[in-house]
């Protein structure tokens, strides 16, 4: 069942990977790279402080910097536990895959830039949620578009993008608690 699961896997990896062009490689080649991300933060860090003040902010960043350690290093953990090499590291796609990110890297299951991306999105969506209503979904779309940019590139599969969403919006979630908590511990609300 497993085989069965990657063998599909790999088939939609190669039809999404194909439906790319010249045409659009360097814009996914900047929607992949994490500095492309940092004006994006930087807006949702201004939006943070105007909304709650600094106190409140410094909680947030301190929260988004465990979020993101945490997130890196599980996948890390996964990576080097799974051992699925990517599919630009298989001979056997070679042939038929577009490859046009900088470095390959070792392994692939699950996706970092997913994960982080994911978690990012859902923590700051639930924060700023009552203050910007259409946010939530534009914080997903960008996740959505870094995600698919690890496949267009052809870095990683499409499994690998799912699981790191998941595990992405679960962390999110999660570090979300932990700052409301924090939150109350230090009297910022």
């Amino acid at each position: 069942m497993i085989d069965q699961l990657l063998q599909y896997d790999t088939q939609l990896f190669t039809y999404l990977n194909s439906l790319g062009s010249t045409t659009w490689d360097t814009l996914w080649l900047v929607i992949t790279n994490k500095f492309a991300s940092i004006p994006i933060y930087l807006v949702l860090l201004y939006l943070v402080q105007k909304n709650f003040g600094w106190r409140y902010t410094a909680v947030v960043v301190v929260t988004t910097a465990l979020m993101i350690t945490f997130t890196d290093q599980l996948t890390n953990l996964a990576k080097d536990f799974f051992e699925r090499p990517r599919p630009c590291q298989e001979d056997s796609l070679q042939a038929s895959i577009r490859y046009v990110a900088p470095r390959c890297g070792k392994f692939s299951f699950f996706s970092g830039h997913a994960t982080s991306t994911m978690a990012g999105a859902v923590f700051i969506s639930l924060i700023l949620r009552s203050r910007y209503r259409y946010l939530p979904f534009m914080m997903l779309f960008w996740a959505f578009l870094v995600s698919y940019s690890r496949v267009y590139v052809g870095v990683h599969y499409p499994l690998d993008i799912f699981t790191g969403m998941i595990v992405g919006a679960l962390a999110g979630l999660g570090f979300y608690q932990l700052e409301k908590y924090l939150q109350q511990r230090f009297n910022t609300v």
